[in-house]
């Protein structure tokens, strides 16, 4: 069924783990079904997760039971699973899980991923551990290996659901962060070629596995790729109000009753589309009076009252109105660059300006003299704008800036530019 050193491997690792197992896992109920609010918690890591990043794993495997808990390590997503599944089973290890790896990929030589899918004795394991670690790679090769041609689950899939529901963690980086919507990136063209063309079913955009539940968009890479400006296309294509893009190194923590906590180095972007609208008669992507809110580590946003909780640390230190604000324009050249959203988002909150600036270009003629669409990003304070400080590590939490985005006429509207 699959190679015999890895079904050695994977035994011998089973067998090692299955006396503190036993210990640690979260109890099963009596009786599950597909219809039960899962019970659970999901660890959505933004990519890049480092070995020394002792806050997200060690809360991976408290969450799967604490010491010695089992948790089945799926590489499906990485171009080399035998490697990836060592080294994070190896790094949960290190902070006491009793990791094994699900030898289950496409990309798995000598292997038909199709029969190891729905394997009796491999869905077993899983369904007995107390969590499950997708690693990164190629998302699309997560749901090849794990969704039947007709949309169905495999064996192995159902028994990650039973983890799910009765308790356990479902945790993922990069591109098991990208999974856990019901509507993931499949094979995305950048950015900026997104804004331009749009995205659609079956190449940009396809069905993730959906963990966190059909009402939220989940992106990865998020800071460090400028990504929030692809989100917003597809979550306006496929009927999202919200949407939570992490960064790297960070990571979201859902509970069961769906309250997000933030952990790790950097933070989250929250974008609201209840009120969002687009103008059919504009040229170009446009959207006005979505609502994009920063949420750093520590804080908590819950997604059923739709209400946030500022770090302990930052409960006293919402910024007032009166105090010392800078006075000049607030403006970015290149809004997808690197954190470049969140550092124009401090700037207005600390500005008497109430509106900011940024520009989304690539900069290159297409040929004959003719420029490539720009985009102008347009994010504005209002009444429920509201941001908190802790001094002590100058790090912040914005909320409510409302952003308008249009393509800018290159004809008639040449790209604005500002001094920083």
């Amino acid at each position: 069924m699959f190679s015999l050193r890895l079904r050695t491997l994977f035994q011998a690792a089973l067998l090692a783990a299955l006396p503190l197992a036993q210990a640690a896992a979260p109890a099963a109920p009596a009786a599950t079904n597909a219809a039960t609010a899962p019970q659970g918690s999901l660890v959505i890591v933004g990519g890049g997760l480092k070995a020394d990043n002792a806050e997200i794993w060690q809360r991976i495997v408290t969450l799967a039971g604490g010491p010695g808990a089992r948790i089945a390590v799926l590489p499906s997503a990485s171009a080399n699973p035998e490697r990836a599944g060592q080294w994070i089973s190896e790094r949960l290890n290190s902070y006491g899980a009793a990791a094994f790896v699900v030898p289950l990929s496409v990309r798995l030589a000598d292997t038909d991923f199709r029969k190891v899918a729905e394997d009796a004795e491999l869905a077993s394991a899983v369904r007995s551990a107390g969590g499950v670690f997708f690693p990164g790679g190629d998302q699309s090769r997560i749901t090849e290996a794990l969704v039947r041609a007709d949309g169905s689950r495999t064996a192995v899939l159902d028994a990650v659901w039973d983890v799910y529901r009765r308790g356990g963690v479902v945790a993922g980086d990069s591109a098991g962060a990208a999974i856990m919507s019901s509507t993931m990136f499949y094979a995305p063209n950048s950015v900026l070629a997104t804004l331009r063309s749009g995205v659609a079913d079956g190449r940009d955009i396809a069905p993730g596995l959906g963990f966190i539940g059909d009402d939220v968009f989940v992106d990865q890479h998020l800071l460090v790729r400028g990504r929030f400006a692809r989100m917003i296309p597809a979550m306006l294509k496929k009927g999202y109000k919200v949407g939570l893009g992490i960064d790297e190194n960070t990571a979201m923590v859902v509970d069961r009753r769906r309250q997000v906590e933030i952990i790790g180095v950097k933070g989250a972007l929250l974008i609201d589309l209840t009120h969002a609208t687009t103008d059919s008669a504009r040229a170009g992507f446009n959207v006005s009076n979505a609502v994009l809110s920063y949420l750093d580590r520590g804080d908590r946003y819950d997604l059923a009252t739709h209400t946030f909780t500022p770090a302990p640390e930052k409960a006293g230190g919402r910024l007032a109105d009166g105090r010392e604000l800078a006075r000049q324009p607030v403006y970015s050249s290149d809004i997808l660059g690197r954190n470049a959203v969140v550092e124009l988002m401090e700037n207005l909150v600390n500005n008497h300006e109430n509106e900011a600036i940024g520009i989304a270009t690539s900069g290159r003629e297409m040929g004959e003299g003719v420029q490539p669409p720009a985009f102008q990003f347009t994010f504005r304070k209002t009444p429920d704008s509201v941001a908190y400080l802790k001094p002590e590590t100058h790090n912040y939490s914005i909320l409510n800036l409302r952003l308008d985005i249009r393509q800018l006429d290159a004809a008639s509207e040449p790209v604005p530019v500002l001094s920083n």
